[in-house]
């Protein structure tokens, strides 16, 4: 059985062993005839993905205790990846979320890398400029795109950790791998959402 994690830019697939990343309109030609359980955040093609006779969504039966009304279907999912823990996925978005002995125990959003790049952009012109994935956080920045840079990694590992204390750090997500790479001891794998699908009794 495939699983699909629906997001709001790509499908990702996952085979048992591999995850495969696709746009949308990619993935529904050429999985469409496959038998596949699914979960969404993207709303608008939800009216195309019923029309598949292959796809079930399967996101309305995930649940996780302590979960708040509005919560992330992906979120869900990834928390129920492992009953303890402090996870994070890196996408459009960043999300951190806390659980403990299975409970949802809160988290927050925080704008995905690229919006952050962006939102500096709209200040002012001198600020336009790119993701740079070779920052260092060691080294105080001298130079504008240094220190954007500098300045959006440096906190979103400040408040990460902020709340993470003892607990395992668990990251996933298109910007997963390189954002792991601040933090010692985190576990990247971009299975995460989908080990958590498995757990559920559906799948």
């Amino acid at each position: 059985m495939l699983l699909a994690d629906i997001g709001n830019t790509r499908i990702h697939i996952y085979n048992g062993k591999d995850v495969t990343h696709l746009p949308h309109q990619e993935a529904i030609e050429q999985y469409a005839h496959r038998k596949l359980k699914y979960i969404t955040v993207k709303h608008q093609l939800k009216e195309q993905l019923n029309s598949i006779e292959n796809w079930t969504d399967i996101s309305e039966q995930i649940r996780i205790e302590n979960e708040y009304k509005t919560m992330g279907i992906d979120r869900k999912a990834l928390c129920l990846s492992h009953k303890d823990g402090i996870f994070v996925s890196a996408g459009t978005a960043i999300t951190v979320d806390i659980v403990e002995g299975g409970v949802y125990r809160g988290g927050f959003l925080l704008l995905g890398l690229r919006a952050y790049i962006k939102a500096y952009a709209t200040i002012s012109t001198a600020l336009k400029t790119e993701l740079d994935r070779e920052i260092d956080l060691d080294t105080l920045p001298i130079g504008t795109r240094e220190g954007i840079n500098y300045g959006i990694i440096g906190s979103i590992k400040a408040i990460i950790e902020k709340h993470q204390g003892d607990k395992q750090l668990y990251i996933t997500g298109g910007d997963g791998e390189f954002l792991s790479s601040f933090f010692k001891g985190a576990i990247f794998d971009e299975r995460l959402i989908f080990l958590g699908m498995k757990k559920s009794s559906l799948v």
